[in-house]
């Protein structure tokens, strides 16, 4: 495959799964990795045709059986031209498979062996199933977000797998591989969604430690105990984003509002209710729309709450290229930008074993087709 972004010339190995391994891949080979994804017979069972897998672009696919005699010797044969692999089973499977990192490693000792769980590799949980509202519950992510007097607001899978889980696992991984390249030493990257989103909160826990946050929903300055930085309803029952801290954002926010000669001292905490009341009943004066247009050439830090379907839309989106749109799916397009290498969408959702010919040639791995054939 072409290579296109800083990352030409790698070459991963992904073994099937579901979630935030996939994520990870893409994210890697939206930097030009050659992504070679290893698909499993019948599918990895997520409920979504392969046509339509935007994790799977930009990568190519095979189809291995790890559990017919000869699939373990082929993802070993791959490996050893490989600089990395990602694999997201639980502890202990990928060594009975017969591909975990010490016959990986005997193979290619400068492999970058990646472990994406949500448990970690070891603990009490290790060996438990679990997805990501599970992982985040009990990193204490999961109870700082909602209101007070309702359940915590589940952040669809974002925070856990994708953010605790694979941003830490291609950070991981890049390290790691940067390592293999000045020492020739390969290593194993454990990268658990408990570990990462415990680390997200990072800023969080300083903060309670110095008195400056309470450990409980919607009594803070970013979870929404605050009245200047929160969501509040419109005439039209859209929404507007509010985040003005700052004095200076803040005097902007309720001028243009049009309450800045009855709201309430901005660092009287006894009077936030009354201030709280003073915006929401402001912005159901007008819709969305309308209030948008008020504020979008300010700094008042306030933005219109859009639907996934409206936000390619956005003038500032659109104008960027943040997203675009490829083998007639509309989706986000690859980040962060580099100036000298950008990333591109090369190639839609790879569809397994649509490669298989092609990989066996470029990474001169014979034994693909031997498999393939067999298998077919």
């Amino acid at each position: 495959m072409a290579g296109n972004g800083p990352l030409e010339g790698v070459r991963i190995v992904e073994l099937a799964g579901i979630g935030p391994g996939p994520f990870a891949a893409m994210l890697l080979a939206d930097l030009g990795a050659d992504v070679v994804r290893i698909d499993r017979p019948g599918g990895a069972g997520l409920a979504i045709k392969p046509a339509y897998d935007v994790t799977n672009r930009n990568k190519r696919s095979v189809v291995v059986d790890l559990k017919d005699e000869a699939g373990p010797a082929t993802v070993l044969d791959l490996v050893h031209k490989a600089d990395i692999l990602i694999e997201g089973y639980r502890p202990g499977v990928a060594e009975r498979l017969g591909v975990g990192p010490e016959q990986c490693h005997a193979r290619n000792p400068r492999l970058v062996y990646g472990r994406m769980t949500g448990w970690g590799q070891q603990g009490p949980l290790a060996q438990r199933a679990g997805h990501d509202i599970a992982y985040i519950a009990i990193t204490g992510a999961l109870g700082m977000i909602g209101k007070p007097e309702e359940p915590p607001a589940i952040p669809a899978n974002l925070v856990g797998d994708y953010a605790g889980g694979s941003l830490y696992l291609v950070v991981g991984v890049l390290a790691a591989l940067q390592h293999a390249r000045s020492t020739g030493e390969g290593q194993v990257v454990d990268a658990a969604i408990v570990d990462g989103t415990a680390h997200l909160s990072a800023m969080i826990h300083g903060m309670m430690a110095a008195g400056g946050w309470q450990d409980r929903r919607g009594a803070n300055l970013l979870d929404g105990g605050c009245p200047f930085y929160g969501n509040y309803e419109t005439a039209d029952g859209g929404y507007m984003a509010v985040g003005a801290l700052e004095q200076q954002f803040y005097e902007e926010f309720v001028t243009l509002l049009g309450i800045a000669d009855q709201a309430p001292a901005r660092k009287d905490l006894t009077r936030w209710g009354e201030l709280r009341e003073a915006i929401t009943a402001r912005f159901k004066t007008r819709t969305r729309d309308e209030w948008t247009a008020v504020f979008q050439d300010s700094d008042a830090c306030v933005a219109p709450v859009l639907s996934l379907r409206e936000a390619p839309d956005h003038p500032h989106l659109k104008e960027r290229g943040t997203f675009v749109e490829h083998s007639g799916i509309t989706q986000p397009a690859p980040a962060p930008r580099f100036s000298a290498t950008p990333g591109t969408v090369r190639g839609g959702p790879a569809l397994p074993g649509a490669h298989t010919e092609d990989v066996a040639r470029d990474w001169d791995v014979q034994s693909l087709i031997t498999d393939d054939k067999e298998q077919a």
